[in-house]
């Protein structure tokens, strides 16, 4: 029997220990420092990420067998390399390997070298360089802080007065703190947006059905960008769409990363824009995506702990990843004035109302508080339904949040509005190939 211990306290961390919880070969599972969701089916540990020291111990005293690295925060410390230097299992990639994600600058010249498609850009450290730049190019822009800005160091803007605004946001009032160091300005591609992810043992990459995130606060896609307010999946794609971006994106990335000394273990999340010349990447993440993992990991049919095993072996080629034929839909309950100011500590009702058993409420920025469940952050709990259909999923995630409230609660009533628009756009993707 096998324990293991997760890190991290967001939903995405639930989701994993939910899932892991299905296995039979599990004995115990362990979160640090979880939240009041992961505390209903596993043991919750009061350990910080950034204590590497004391989570080896703990994992020594617990007889862990293997440690799941959920946040990319911990990943770009060197969490992973520090428990792998102990002799310790690991499913998350090292520190260099996580530069993938915690440098935007990196990842940028990344797939220039590796001629992996996408946009146009340049990478600036001095303020006055980057203002010249923006008021000479001619295309769209997008504005990105290079490091880790927990999912809001993106900014789009529509004018030059904006453009200059976003600067002065990143690299002089600090904004996103040393996150602005570099600043990446792109081309601001068109088109639809899909998350493609997949597991990867450092050699073999296994793709997971697309997922299309939400990241914009309101209905119809307005409002300020946010960590993402709901997902689903699959995205009807065309035929053999996951093996082109395999052989195009996916792999390659592997291979590169290889090539370079930075073997990557663990999920490799590709943010994609599917533009009329094809496929583009927009970021790379080295973990998994929240909310994609939400609607991902209703869908796999195989063993969870199966799969992290042959990822951390290195035999993942060997592994057959099935995923059910259905589809699943999360819808994100945010605090008020999420993504901006909020308040915490409000309680939480309807968290044990009937539920569909097609229906799962992952907890979020949550805690307890004199034996109630409260809020605990921007985002509070995500929703997820599953059925046949993409309808059923939804219409399963909806029912599910009629009982619960908190005093500001926020939600998209639009999730997968996309959809209904599919056939259109994707018409002629295969043509892009």
């Amino acid at each position: 029997m096998i324990n293991i211990l997760v890190i991290g306290s967001g939903a995405r961390e639930h989701a994993i220990v939910w899932k892991l919880r299905q296995s039979a070969r599990i004995q115990e599972i362990f979160v640090a420092p979880g939240n009041a969701g992961t505390a209903r089916v596993a043991k919750n540990i009061a350990l910080s990420s950034e204590s590497h020291a004391g989570i080896a111990q703990f994992v020594r005293a617990e007889k862990i067998d293997v440690v799941v690295i959920g946040p990319e925060a911990p990943l770009a410390s060197g969490l992973a390399d520090a428990l792998r230097a102990e002799n310790i299992r690991v499913f998350g990639p090292t520190q260099r390997a996580a530069e993938i994600e915690s440098s935007k600058s990196f990842a940028k010249a990344f797939m220039q070298r590796h001629n992996i498609p996408t946009a146009r850009f340049e990478t600036f450290t001095a303020f006055d360089d980057a203002l010249r730049y923006i008021e000479y190019i001619v295309y769209p822009m997008v504005i990105k802080a290079s490091g880790l800005a927990a999912g809001k160091g993106v900014i789009l803007p529509d004018t030059l007065d904006e453009a200059r605004d976003a600067l002065r946001q990143i690299m002089v009032t600090r904004e996103f703190g040393a996150a602005g160091d570099a600043v990446v300005i792109e081309e601001r591609l068109q088109g639809p947006e899909v998350s493609v992810l997949a597991f990867s043992d450092g050699a073999t990459v296994k793709a997971m059905p697309p997922a299309q995130d939400h990241k914009r606060l309101l209905d119809h896609d307005l409002g300020p960008n946010t960590g993402g307010m709901g997902a689903y999946a699959p995205v009807a794609l065309p035929d053999n769409f996951l093996d082109e971006i395999t052989r195009t994106i996916l792999q390659p990335t592997i291979d590169g990363m290889r090539a370079e000394g930075r073997p990557f273990v663990g999920v490799l999340y590709a943010g994609l824009m599917l533009t009329k010349d094809g496929p583009r990447v927009l970021e790379f993440n080295c973990r998994f995506g929240d909310p994609e993992a939400e609607v991902l990991l209703p869908l796999l049919e195989s063993d969870l702990l199966d799969v992290l095993d042959a990822c951390v072996n290195g035999t993942l080629a060997q592994c057959d990843v099935k995923w059910n034929r259905g589809a699943a839909a999360c819808v994100v309950l945010a605090s008020g004035g999420y993504p901006g100011k909020y308040a915490t500590g409000i309680p939480i009702r309807g968290l044990d109302a009937a539920q569909n058993p097609n229906a799962i409420i992952f907890h979020a920025g949550t805690k307890i508080e004199n034996d109630a469940v409260v809020t605990a952050g921007g985002r509070v709990l995500m929703v997820t339904g599953w059925g046949d259909t993409l309808r059923d999923a939804l219409d399963t995630a909806y029912a599910a949040i009629e009982p619960i409230h908190f005093e500001g609660m926020q939600y998209r009533h639009d999730i997968a509005h996309q959809a209904k628009m599919e056939p259109r756009i994707y018409t002629n993707l295969r043509e892009s190939f």
